[in-house]
């Protein structure tokens, strides 16, 4: 099975700590990754791809870093510059494009509120109206990988990305005040019209 995100992290692992070392971690991450990958059990197809193509990738990278640099500031510091500097930036410069089409707000309402009824990544309660929508997420995949793979620390990164994500949007405002991945006892996005 091919992953998209290891090209990405192999790229960003060299420019970070140079090509010999940058290799290195790349090498333990994807074995790492594949034995996790592996040993993934009892999950929907949806929620297999899910791990698989975006959180599992992540988690491995960061608990390679955790086993090879010493000072666990650098591997939540490198984490975090992975997920704001390339994941969340290219999510928003897609969200940022997509906005330029008439009736932005309305089709990513729509869709957004579909994928959240139909999805199992999440347990939520969506509520909506002409102007705005909030989801209330109780039950979250990205959460649950983390504390699953021994690292709740890492899912606050994941909140992050939603922060840069929607953040500056010209047409959606985005405000959260609690998350699941903060120890809060769930997510509440609300999003509104601009």
């Amino acid at each position: 099975m091919k992953i998209k995100q290891q090209s990405a992290i192999k790229r960003f692992l060299v420019q970070e700590f140079g090509e010999q070392k940058g290799l290195l971690y790349f090498g333990k991450q994807e074995l790492f990754l594949q034995n996790i990958i592996n040993t993934t059990k009892g999950k929907s197809k949806s929620q297999f791809k899910t791990l698989t193509q975006t959180i599992l990738p992540r988690i491995a990278l960061y608990r390679i870093l955790m086993n090879y640099e010493p000072d666990t500031n650098v591997a939540f510091d490198t984490m975090r510059k992975y997920m704001i500097d390339i994941i969340a930036a290219s999510k928003y410069r897609s969200t940022a494009k997509m906005e330029k089409v008439p009736g932005f707000f309305y089709i990513y309402k729509t869709a957004f509120l579909k994928i959240m009824r139909t999805t199992d990544l999440q347990d939520s309660i969506q509520e909506h109206g002409r102007k705005y929508y909030n989801i209330t997420i109780t039950r979250c995949l990205w959460h649950d990988a983390c504390v699953e793979h021994g690292c709740p620390e890492l899912c606050p990164l994941f909140c992050d990305v939603d922060d840069v994500t929607y953040g500056g949007l010209h047409k959606i405002g985005f405000s959260r005040t609690k998350t699941l991945g903060y120890g809060g006892d769930c997510c509440d996005f609300h999003f509104f019209q601009k």
